[in-house]
């Protein structure tokens, strides 16, 4: 059977696809909504194509990918996510001088058939669910900081209504860590997963709500070095001859929310935990600086965390110098 890809140009309201076709030649569908039909009639328009087997490609950005992403794989295309970063870099590859939606959809589809991206895993729907617990946690978190910045510098006409928008937001905040929990409790499978992560000492009920909500476990990874570089957290060198030696630096090439939320983590197990204190001071005797040692220390959780879950046993002190 002959090979189709598609490339989908990704917008909050709209979506623009290019199927490129075994022959090398373009078409397009432009202006579908990004909505459940508009997904509908993409798919009534890959049957018009006769594109009997498609690779279905788009870019991570945001959440307003997820939703055609989950349709085209439930309807049984071949689906890969990749991160814009790749997309970006193609294109310069390509000397693209052009940037428009319709170009862009092109450009992910002979992305999509000259690299042969991994397929993309629908996570299940409780793992969604979690996710999207965990990423408003998250937002109603940021805003709550927000306020307690507003309210110290503010006048007493607004100072009453931002305290009480702080207290509306701290019940927000306690409920959605109750409703978090329950939605743990009652997923088997997560709760087993949760109860191997809450024994890293160090790791808190928010970071393993993190870790399960994007899907951290061997099933969804091959390796534990894809979830680092997943969260952006792998190192980045830059050398060129003799003169160029730039210090190395985390990629970032990946999820923030992920990064941001393992900081706290990490400087919580270096200080208060004798596992984190002896990682500290041995990576200290070789002359690391401390925000060295903690971007070490976040992508160590990460790798322990894969290796409690794909091992099926709690944290084990002994295997890690303690």
């Amino acid at each position: 059977m002959e090979q189709f890809y598609l490339g989908i140009d990704v917008a909050k309201a709209k979506l623009d696809c290019a199927l490129l076709l075994p022959n090398g030649k373009f078409r397009t569908k432009s202006g579908l909504s990004n909505t459940p039909k508009g997904f509908a009639e993409l798919v009534h328009w890959l049957h018009a194509q006769q594109a009997g087997q498609v690779h279905v490609c788009m870019e991570a950005t945001g959440i307003y990918w997820e939703g055609i992403a989950e349709h085209m794989s439930n309807t049984g295309y071949t689906v890969s996510v990749v991160n814009p970063f790749q997309i970006k870099s193609f294109g310069h590859s390509c000397l693209a001088r052009t940037k428009t939606d319709k170009i862009d959809a092109r450009l992910i589809a002979r992305f999509c058939a000259e690299h042969r991206p991994e397929p993309w895993q629908a996570p299940s729907v409780s793992e969604q669910t979690l996710k999207a617990l965990v990423l408003r946690l998250e937002a109603l978190q940021t805003m709550r900081v927000q306020e307690l910045n507003r309210a110290e510098v503010a006048r007493d006409a607004v100072r009453g209504g931002i305290l009480a928008h702080i207290d509306w937001l701290d019940g927000q905040i306690k409920e959605l860590l109750r409703e978090i929990r329950n939605h743990i409790d009652n997923d088997p499978e997560l709760k087993g997963r949760r109860e191997l992560l809450i024994s890293i000492p160090g790791v808190g009920e928010h970071t393993v709500a993190l870790l399960l909500g994007f899907c951290v476990h061997p099933g969804r990874f091959c390796n534990a070095r894809q979830v680092v570089a997943f969260a952006g957290l792998d190192p980045r060198q830059h050398e060129s001859g003799s003169s160029v030696r730039g210090k190395p630096r985390l990629s970032k090439i990946g999820h923030s929310i992920l990064r941001k939320s393992l900081y706290m983590p990490a400087v919580t197990t270096l200080y208060k935990t004798q596992w984190g204190r002896e990682f500290r001071q041995r990576l200290a005797a070789t002359g690391k600086v401390p925000m060295l040692i903690i971007g070490a220390m976040m992508r160590k959780l990460i790798h322990v965390a894969f290796g409690v879950l794909k091992s099926g046993r709690p944290f084990n002190a002994a295997l890690h110098g303690a």
